[in-house]
């Protein structure tokens, strides 16, 4: 059977891609701390830079956000070409038995058509509990903001319906309809993608891809559908899918997400097209320069990370280019500690939190896992519990619970990563995990679940009378994620007022989000 990988090219200046411009890259990412988790560049077919940020790799799968959109609108596509829908169908008549609590003519004008190009005039809540609510029911019931089709309005919830809407008209999930259409045919591993209490995916977000699953898909679409000379997505809906359906010149003005939308497809000021997801993953495509270039990312503002690229792409593809060897950057080694006597004294003893009752409330307890990550998930997870530390020379066992999931993974106490698997929200995920004492009474455990874009910082402070203050912190920072949402807000809220005072609780927020936890040691509590 052929490859189904990319090839690779033998060196960057034998496909027209200059080495010397790509280490720029890399210095100005490390100046300006961008926290880039991978990079391919692809020219002329072929890769010419390969990158990844340890402990991020080939082989692992990335949570790639609002990209998920992009494979949501693929499936449309298929769905288009196979007589199974039109652009012109109207949302309500594939959900018969949703019927809407307020009639409105409006459901008239809601069509396929707007809902691919952000223009349904619904605004979902964005606050809602997705794992306590029917997700449809909540869409058509949400209310109106404008007339279908009048203007864009970034909307995840949109695109869910998309996805629902395959599932309806296929009897399938809509990863089992790309699979033979879009999966196989590129030689993408059937990948995880989030979904609703119904197995419906998320449509807008969830999905989690490797780096070159990612190239692979952009390239597709680079070559109007064809890759490796066989036709996988239909031609004219690649057409369709990347030129500009709306005007979105209001959306986050002055950027890279106002210079018009497609079908899921972003177009860019160089006049090519982009997936794009939340934190920075980019899938874009540069068709006057036939390349490709492909990050994953841990950065809270888009257009940071998309200047970071913009910057050196495409200024790197040039056809006469010098025999520069390739600087990958990668992040600097892991601190280690000497270990104190504290670690006799506390070790195989559980220490028990008091729950934060006001996160609870607004459905965002603390979790191992970061906001960044947790948000979004449909089975949140949170509430860390009955934290125990087994200390055995340079790693460490740390056990905890989170509701009725249990977790034991192992910590690098010697300057090195340990690795090991952890299943929080329903989700199995790979982690990377160190400890370090700061003084003999401080202990730092940080978690990087290497899927994702975050990593979990939680401060130890030992104190006396068998007393544990636990301080969490996360990567990407609350407050660069929330700030980085401004823009949103100024189209998610119409009401000034109400956007305003909204965005003064935002900066606020951040140390509400992550309180300290206040716990004790507890005795008498049998191995779990």
């Amino acid at each position: 059977m052929a490859s189904k990988s990319i090839p690779r090219a033998k060196t960057p200046k034998s496909v027209g891609v200059s080495a010397e411009i790509v280490n720029d890259f890399f210095k100005n990412a490390k100046e300006k701390n961008l926290e880039y988790h991978s990079l391919m560049v692809i020219r002329n077919g072929k890769v010419a830079v390969e990158w990844y940020n340890e402990p991020f790799d080939k082989d692992t799968n990335h949570s790639v956000y609002s990209v998920s959109k992009s494979f949501t609108s693929t499936a449309i596509g298929f769905a288009v070409s196979e007589g199974l829908i039109s652009l012109d169908d109207k949302l309500l008549d594939f959900f018969p038995e949703y019927t809407p609590k307020k009639p409105d003519p409006r459901f008239d004008k809601l069509t396929i058509h707007n809902l691919l190009r952000m223009s349904s005039g619904k605004k979902a809540n964005i606050l809602s509990d997705k794992g306590k609510i029917d997700w449809i029911d909540d869409y058509i019931n949400s209310p109106w903001v404008f007339e279908p089709g009048e203007k864009f309005l970034y909307v995840n919830e949109n695109i869910y319906m998309l996805s629902a809407i395959i599932n309806k008209v296929t009897g399938m999930s809509m990863r089992e309809y790309l699979r033979p259409r879009l999966f196989e045919p590129l030689g993408i591993d059937f990948p995880f993608w989030e979904t609703d209490k119904n197995g419906i995916e998320a449509g807008g977000w969830g999905l989690y891809l490797k780096t070159e699953d990612l190239a692979k898909f952009i390239l597709c679409y680079l070559k109007d559908g064809k890759y490796k000379g066989e036709q996988v997505i239909p031609k004219e809906w690649v057409r369709l899918a990347t030129s500009k359906q709306i005007d979105n010149e209001y959306h986050r003005p002055g950027t890279d997400s106002s210079c018009g939308y497609g079908y899921c497809f972003w177009r860019d000021r160089l006049g090519g097209f982009r997936a794009d997801g939340m934190f920075s993953q980019f899938g874009i495509a540069f068709p006057e320069y036939n390349a490709v270039v492909v990050v994953t990312s841990s950065i809270s503002d888009e257009q940071d990370g998309l200047d970071g690229v913009f910057e050196f792409f495409p200024k790197a593809f040039v056809e006469e280019c010098d025999d520069t060897e390739l600087e990958f950057a990668n992040s600097p080694g892991l601190a280690f500690s000497e270990h104190p006597e504290k670690e006799q004294e506390i070790n195989d003893r559980y220490i028990k939190f008091r729950k934060k009752l006001i996160l609870n409330l607004m459905g965002f307890p603390v979790s191992v896992l970061p906001l960044a990550i947790t948000y979004m998930m449909t089975d949140k997870a949170g509430n860390i519990d009955m934290v125990k530390f087994d200390f055995n020379g340079e790693e460490c066992v740390f056990r905890w619970s989170e509701g009725l999931e249990h977790n034991q993974i192992s910590l690098g106490m010697d300057g090195h990563y340990r690795y090991s698997t952890m299943t929080l929200g329903g989700i199995d995920f790979k982690v990377c995990s160190n400890a370090t004492w700061i003084d003999d009474n401080t202990l730092l455990v940080s978690i990087r679940p290497i899927q994702t874009v975050g990593k979990r910082n939680m401060l130890f402070s030992f104190r006396p009378n068998d007393r544990v203050v636990m301080t969490p912190s996360s990567t990407p920072y609350v407050g660069d994620i929330f700030a980085a949402l401004n823009g949103f807000f100024d189209q998610a809220i119409a009401n000034k007022t109400i956007r305003n005072l909204f965005k003064k609780f935002l900066q606020i927020l951040p140390p509400l989000v992550e309180p300290k936890h206040y716990g004790k040691f507890i005795e008498g509590i049998k191995n779990r």
